[in-house]
């Protein structure tokens, strides 16, 4: 393969399905893409995004890069599944006043989702209203966090959980001198 050619990672996708003794709909089931796209992508007829090879992996439990070199390295079945720090995404802001790892499974998506949180020196993590009926749960793992809602405002000290509605809009900042870290637990209903 030259510096040129993409992947071919349909052939690897197919290889790891049928390897799985899972069908179309049962692969399309676990990771969210459809069963046509997921056709489309095995015969190297479709080029899908980032997100969609993600959610494949996930749900065929290999290695995104093992995907992209063009195979997989097989590795004996292991009770106990473990992503990386490299293989954990991260969203940041465009400014950098705060990081969220996400550490739930990209299957539980919209229904139950957990993040490492850190924000900066006296710097803010906005929110737009979620869902109806969606709440977020944040443990303070360090001083310095206060919640706002349209609801009402709450410091937190360290080991502390303050739980809000999240479908209006919220806030969380960090009042403090130093890097203030939580975990944060997002239900929706």
């Amino acid at each position: 393969m030259s510096i040129n050619d993409t992947p071919q990672i349909g052939p690897v996708i197919q290889r790891e399905r049928k390897a799985r003794h899972l069908t179309l709909e049962q692969l399309a089931s676990r990771s969210g893409v459809s069963k046509s796209m997921l056709s489309q992508i095995e015969r190297s007829e479709a080029n899908p995004t980032f997100a969609v090879l993600w959610s494949l992996t996930q749900a065929l439990k290999i290695d995104f890069t093992d995907l992209i070199a063009g195979g997989v390295a097989h590795r004996q079945a292991n009770p106990i599944e473990l992503v990386s720090v490299a293989h954990t995404p991260e969203i940041k802001s465009p400014e950098g006043a705060w990081k969220l790892r996400i550490l739930s499974p990209p299957a539980l998506a919209g229904r139950m989702e957990w993040y490492e949180v850190e924000i900066t020196p006296r710097g803010k993590l906005e929110s737009a209203p979620h869902a109806p009926g969606t709440f977020e749960h944040l443990t303070a793992w360090s001083e310095g966090l206060v919640v706002e809602t349209e609801q009402g405002t709450q410091e937190l000290s360290s080991g502390e959980t303050a739980r809000y509605r999240a479908d209006v809009v919220h806030q969380i900042t960090n009042t403090g001198t130093q890097a203030a870290r939580a975990l944060m637990v997002v239900l929706y209903e």
